[in-house]
């Protein structure tokens, strides 16, 4: 089994490290492609116009100057071009969780779904900043539900879906899957520089931590491993009156 590991803390991150350990417990074709810095918050952006650079740094192992959604075009259109594309892709393990509207803003989703929009079962990773380094027993652990998300992947991966995982902060943990919070991100921002024509804002990722229970937050502050199965073409249908009115205007 050929897997992708991508994410968007860079490709000297922590998270990812423990995530090719425990690929590596399943299959010795193992790749790695990640931004050369990082990334956070980039959400699904790709380099149009602007393009962007890949470079191998050690055997299997290729930084990239362009967003984590471009890591997996860099796959798909460079290093296997000549065929033996990714059987799966992971992202992560990301420093911080995603949960709620981080669905739309994180790089590490991005990989993930990137991966959906091209046939390819994805699955993204993400734990607690304050969460314990891995034992062995942990990358185990983490290494028998990837091999289980991918012996049930006919009933995950169809049409465009992708699994988010969230890791509780200290694993082996049981898992459950989680309905999709309402924890609000980038609730403040900082002025540093400003005039009456112009200011310079940084969002920061403050966010309240609510939770409703059996959401991801819930489940990640009580021990468990909460997973979300997601799609891309997620839609509602639209009223009737506001199609009357579009007509009538």
């Amino acid at each position: 089994m050929r897997i992708l590991i991508s994410n968007d803390d860079g490709i000297e991150a922590p998270g990812i490290r423990a995530l090719e350990e425990a690929a590596l417990r399943l299959s010795d074709d193992v790749w790695v492609i990640a931004p050369d810095g990082n990334r956070s918050g980039f959400g699904h952006c790709i380099s149009l116009r602007s393009g962007f650079s890949v470079s191998r740094v050690a055997d299997r192992r290729f930084a990239c100057s362009g967003t984590p959604a471009d890591c997996v075009l860099a796959g798909l259109n460079w290093v296997f071009r000549d065929g033996g594309r990714p059987d799966l892709v992971l992202s992560g393990i990301n420093e911080g969780r995603n949960v709620a509207e981080d669905v739309s803003y994180s790089g590490t989703m991005a990989v993930a779904r990137e991966a959906a929009l091209n046939g390819i079962p994805g699955i993204a990773f993400s734990a607690p900043r304050d969460s314990e380094t891995f034992s062995n027993a942990g990358f185990d652990w983490l290494s028998a539900r990837i091999r289980a998300f991918w012996e049930t992947r006919g009933e995950w991966a169809s049409e465009g879906h992708w699994l988010n995982v969230n890791l509780p902060r200290r694993v082996p943990a049981p898992m459950r899957a989680a309905r999709i919070g309402r924890d609000k991100v980038a609730t403040r921002v900082i002025i540093h520089e400003e005039d009456a024509v112009s200011a310079r804002i940084e969002p920061l990722a403050d966010r309240n931590y609510f939770t409703t229970g059996e959401d991801e937050n819930g489940l990640i502050d009580s021990g468990y491993a909460a997973v979300t199965c997601l799609n891309w073409f997620g839609n509602a249908q639209v009223p009737a009156g506001a199609l009357h009115e579009l007509e009538t205007a």
